[in-house]
């Protein structure tokens, strides 16, 4: 990723501030609650659902400042679409270099069929005791849900482009 005006930070938090994860990205396009950024996988990486990522991996992120999603869309170097990878999370926070969030723990699996899988489900719950989640963060975080189940199966943006 090159220096400049556009560079960007992604932080993920757990519930209690603890940084759980953090990448570079660039800034691609700003259009009222909505930023997208671009970042590539520097390393490969191994998940255990998605298997391998490769070095080289294109990561399209969009985040809302005004939702609690955001939605990856992982690409092959030639842009080919590998997955959409949805995170349901607090609202994030955006200063104009670092954007940052809070992960609630459920994600879905998106295929290019637009297929899909929703994860972490249990995670959620364990979590939701640790730290202790406020009721209304657990409900607003199955309404999240829903949400993005319904833009997948309408598919609706940013699952539109396929």
């Amino acid at each position: 990723m090159s220096d400049g005006e556009n560079a960007i930070v992604v932080i993920v938090r757990k519930f209690d501030g603890a940084e759980h994860r953090r990448w570079s990205a660039r800034l691609v396009d700003r259009s009222g609650s909505l930023i997208t950024l671009d970042a590539t996988f520097e390393e490969q990486i191994e998940h255990d659902l998605l298997g391998p990522i490769p070095l080289g991996t294109i990561s399209t992120e969009y985040y809302w400042l005004d939702r609690w999603y955001n939605v990856f869309r992982f690409c092959d170097p030639q842009r080919r679409l590998r997955q959409f990878y949805c995170n349901i999370n607090m609202p994030p926070h955006f200063d104009g270099k670092v954007l940052s969030y809070v992960d609630l723990d459920i994600d879905v699996l998106v295929e290019p069929n637009l297929s899909y899988r929703i994860l972490d489900l249990e995670d959620f719950e364990e979590n939701s005791k640790r730290y202790s989640y406020p009721v209304e963060v657990q409900n607003v975080a199955r309404v999240a849900l829903d949400e993005l189940v319904r833009l997948i199966e309408s598919r609706s943006f940013p699952f539109s482009d396929t």
